[in-house]
């Protein structure tokens, strides 16, 4: 990087950058979760860091707070003070700091310490702490027991002076409430004597008037009460009298009051020359509970955005999955509505410029606002808004061109302030750089602007830049394909309903669906057709092509949603398969031991039966050798019995209990008739090739028969059906191998579909795939007959389409349009 480079980068590109992409927005609402004035100073203040390691800790820093708030132990920051104010001015000796004050500083200084034992207990046994990066701040701060301690002895918990401050105190108070008695007193004994002489009321009660107590008294009587006038009422008729018999007694406690004020003003001196040696570790610690508290207003804003933390790198990298613009995704979800993530790849070398393309209004300047955002995010120090999975790397400026800077005090129209950016970023930029342009090119003469365009696209991409970029212009799309270091993407768009679907699609342009959009528009037809000959059938075509590939795409990643769903459902079936061989094969040991106990049982019992016959036959004097082969005869028994146990657990016990084979197929010993497939009938249950879930016959025609599987019906060869007793299964779970987006776009698709396609102008490998992709819609929706619409023309697009349909095997007959709508130059397709 040369020195002129490295004078000219600044972090970030305009000054008004925060607002292009919506960080403002972000900046404000971690502010607002702030608790304490000096953590919302923090988020004003927050910028860009290009230092990984920096970057690095201040993203640890808010994983361990989001840690910490789960535990359900979240830090109480709120009562925390911002004492710089007025520690300040008490650095003067002589100076002290009042009692609100002083209440405020003892509250944060209890916080402090709350804080400290919290960190100090996760370290309590000895390992190593869970929140080290938090811990390494927390272990800068001085909780200050001294000046807590000193103010403790002068303040209670309400924040009021003790009388026990000072011995000189406490004895002015409680002359004060000697006095106070006193004053009482005699306040009571002339209201008595007034009432009772009918000058005062009888609900009369004593007022305060420049701090001393007097008597409420009409102005009539006003000569009948000795004391001194302190006040009369805005009407006139109430006169404030201070009784002369308490005057002396409110004078006393004046001076008392004054005392009271000396010695406290004394106390707090006293104690603020404590504090005083302590003020920059009292500022040090508020300026740490502070950064706490701005860090856990990240890890709360965080938490509610659903932000995760990614793997870092040093160098550039963006492999992002589900990607958040946090104040997009707040504002869908306060209406109920759920945002479509970002998932991409740019990677050196290959890959480091992304260049959008796609229609008007579908998100092409958000996914370009998310990437600035969610970059921004991370590199300040902020949880970034996507998934845990991703990969994230560190860039040294971002720059954007978004929106218009034209200026009349500069003399800048639209198109020149795009080009002053263009050479800001030319002469800033490097391999360290993210760029990101909105509607690249536009703004002048749309040739020369697609150049221009093109060749500074072509500069950024040789200095290495990374970046995305959104574009109509085909020339640019042309370039990403064919260049390294470009790629292109797509924002996806559903043809059919003409509405955008905000996801980005990695590795081909997409269209801009100009024409299909003038048509949903109602413009007239002969405007839309002139528009499509003034661009050209190259140009057209190419759009349609565009089209078609993001057709299939969709197409082959529904295939691919329906093949892992059935995958899915085929590992649980495994799964459910194996837990209950293995339930078997338990039961199956526990009723072989059980035969084994019973088989022991009843073998002792014959034995005893034996031996019991023996000694009869000794007894009646049998013969020897009878004895003998009755014994040989019960030892034959006894072996045969056990072998029979045995061989009844090794064998007798089916195959698939011990480790679950495949089934072999039995010799077919069967006569040729029972051989013939079953009879199959309307209403029959039946599985397809003998496999598979079960459908129900709805039609027979000879030897062709329409089966439905669910929602999918088919007409299939009788021959390939079997019989089955199994049930179809009917609602959710008779379509559960197919998702529901799937199963509502067949229907909207089916809704829609029109029995006539027209392929005039087209080529013949143009037309033959329109023609597969009706034809296709045609037989599943069981549409019995169509028209296509070819012309007449050399012919040899009527004779591409009628090979192509000779090779369907759901086409029944195919043939020319009577003459009177068309002849020829259509083939009607009986299904």
């Amino acid at each position: 990087m040369n020195e002129k480079t490295r004078k000219c980068r600044t972090g970030v590109y305009p000054a008004s950058f925060e607002a292009k992409i919506g960080f403002d927005a972000v900046r404000r609402m971690v502010a607002d979760r702030c608790l304490t004035p000096a953590a919302r100073a923090l988020a004003d203040a927050m910028e860009m860091s290009t230092d990984f390691d920096t970057v690095r800790t201040l993203l640890s820093q808010v994983s361990e707070m989001m840690a910490v708030n789960a535990t359900g132990h979240a830090l109480q920051l709120g009562s925390v003070a911002d004492p710089a104010g007025w520690l300040a001015p008490a650095r003067v000796p002589g100076s002290f700091i009042d009692v609100r004050e002083l209440g405020l500083l003892r509250m944060s200084l209890a916080t402090a310490a709350s804080v400290k034992l919290f960190f100090d207990k996760s370290t309590a046994d000895g390992g190593a702490t869970p929140y080290p990066a938090l811990s390494e701040i927390v272990s800068r701060m001085d909780a200050a027991p001294p000046v807590t301690r000193a103010i403790d002895a002068v303040l209670d918990r309400n924040g009021v002076v003790k009388d026990n401050a000072s011995p000189q105190l406490a004895d002015i108070r409680r002359q004060l409430s000697q006095i106070g008695g006193r004053i009482s007193s005699a306040l009571r004994r002339v209201m008595a004597a007034g009432i009772r002489d009918g000058i005062l009321d009888a609900d009369t009660t004593p007022a305060m008037r420049d701090g001393r107590l007097v008597i409420p008294v009409p102005p009539m009587y006003k000569r009948q009460v000795q004391g001194i006038v302190h006040d009369e009422s805005a009407t006139g008729k109430t006169v404030y009298i201070e009784p002369a018999e308490v005057v002396e007694l409110n004078n006393r406690q004046r001076e008392l009051e004054i005392d009271e004020r000396h010695e406290i003003v004394r106390i707090l001196t006293a104690v603020t020359d404590t504090i005083r040696p302590e003020i920059d570790g009292l500022l040090e610690t508020f300026a740490i509970l502070a950064q706490l508290d701005f860090i856990n207003a990240k890890a709360v804003f965080a938490a509610d955005t659903r932000a995760e933390m990614p793997r870092l790198q040093r160098k550039p990298v963006f492999d992002w999955f589900t990607a958040r613009h946090p104040v997009l995704q707040m504002t869908l979800e306060s209406q109920g509505r759920q945002i479509v993530p970002l998932t991409m790849d740019l990677h050196a070398p290959d890959r480091r410029i992304l260049i959008i393309s796609g229609p008007n209004a579908g998100g092409k300047s958000v996914a370009l606002k998310t990437v600035g955002t969610v970059q921004y995010m991370m590199q300040c120090g902020l949880m970034p808004t996507l998934a845990s999975n991703s990969t994230m790397g560190m860039v040294n400026a971002v720059f954007a061109d978004i929106g218009d800077e034209q200026s009349i005090e500069d003399d800048l129209s639209t198109y020149s302030s795009h080009l002053r950016n263009m050479r800001h970023f030319l002469t800033c930029g490097d391999n360290h750089t993210l760029i990101l342009i909105d509607e690249f090119g536009t703004g002048t003469e749309p040739r020369i602007g697609g150049a221009i365009a093109q060749a500074l696209l072509s500069r950024f991409n040789d200095a290495g830049m990374w970046g995305v970029i959104t574009t109509h212009y085909q020339n640019l799309k042309t370039l990403a394909e064919d260049t390294p270091g470009l790629v292109n993407g797509s924002m996806a768009y559903d043809r059919g309903r003409m509405q955008p679907l905000f996801s980005l699609a990695m590795g081909h342009p997409g269209s801009s669906f100009a024409i299909e959009i003038a048509r949903k528009t109602g413009l007239p037809a002969d405007v839309v057709a002139d528009a499509e000959r003034i661009a050209g059938s190259d140009y057209v075509n190419l759009d349609k092509y565009l089209l078609d590939i993001a057709r299939d795409k969709r197409y082959w990643a529904d295939k691919r949603q329906q093949v892992r769903q059935r995958e899915k459902h085929l590992e649980q079936v495994i799964e459910r398969y194996e837990t209950d061989a293995d339930t078997l094969r338990a039961s199956r040991r526990a009723i072989i031991d059980d035969a084994r106990r019973q088989a022991e049982e009843i073998l002792t019992q014959s034995n005893a039966t034996i031996e019991r016959t023996i000694h009869d036959i000794r007894k009646s004097q049998a013969e020897r050798q009878a004895t003998l082969e009755a014994r040989e005869r019960l030892a034959e028994t006894r072996r045969q019995l056990a072998q029979a146990t045995e061989s009844n657990a090794d064998t007798d016990a089916p195959a698939v209990l011990r480790k679950a084979p495949k089934a072999k197929k039995r010799k077919n010993t069967a006569t040729p008739r029972a051989q013939q497939p079953a009879t199959i009938a309307v209403g029959d249950n039946v599985l397809l090739d003998n496999a598979g879930q079960p459908g129900s016959v709805l039609e027979i025609d000879g030897k062709k028969a329409v089966v439905a599987f669910g929602a999918l019906k088919m007409t299939v060869d009788t021959g390939r059906l079997t019989p089955t007793l199994r049930k179809v299964q009917t609602g959710a779970k008779a379509a559960s191998f197919v998702s529901s987006q799937t199963t509502d776009a067949m229907r909207d698709r089916q809704l829609n579909f029109k029995g006539e396609i027209d392929v005039r102008g087209m080529r013949a490998d143009e037309a033959i795939q329109a023609v597969t992709y009706f034809i296709d819609d045609a037989l599943q929706f069981n549409i019995g007959r169509v028209r296509i619409l070819h012309g007449t023309g050399t012919g040899a697009l009527r004779q591409a389409i009628r090979q192509y349909l000779g090779t369907v095997t759901g086409v029944h007959t195919y043939h020319d349009e009577d003459v009177r709508f068309g002849g020829a130059g259509i083939t009607v397709v009986e299904m």
